[in-house]
């Protein structure tokens, strides 16, 4: 496996992965009352809160629903699919 395949398929796992957690991050603004810092809960707010307090410094809740990570999986997307797309940079720089 050459090193360009093995960090193309590494960011993709990467990225894949962000995608899920915000995902996850998502479900769990539906419930208010799940303490965050309890496991197993922890293991999906520790890796995505950093991402999400900028954000919603800029972008405040609609209508007492937190919108952000919903941005984030919305430039994860997108980011994903501009690198690694069948279009992508990566993709079209390794062939």
């Amino acid at each position: 496996m050459s090193m360009d395949l093995l960090i193309s398929w590494g960011l993709s796992l990467l990225l894949m992965l962000m995608t899920i957690l915000f995902i996850f991050r998502i479900v769990l603004t539906w419930y208010p009352q799940i303490d965050l810092n309890r496991f197993p809960f922890n293991l999906v707010a520790w890796p995505t809160e950093p991402f999400l307090v900028p954000v919603r410094k800029i972008v405040p809740p609609l209508g007492g629903v937190d919108i952000s990570p919903i941005i984030w999986v919305g430039l994860i997307t997108l980011l994903r699919e501009v690198l690694l797309g069948q279009q992508g940079i990566l993709t079209m720089a390794l062939r």
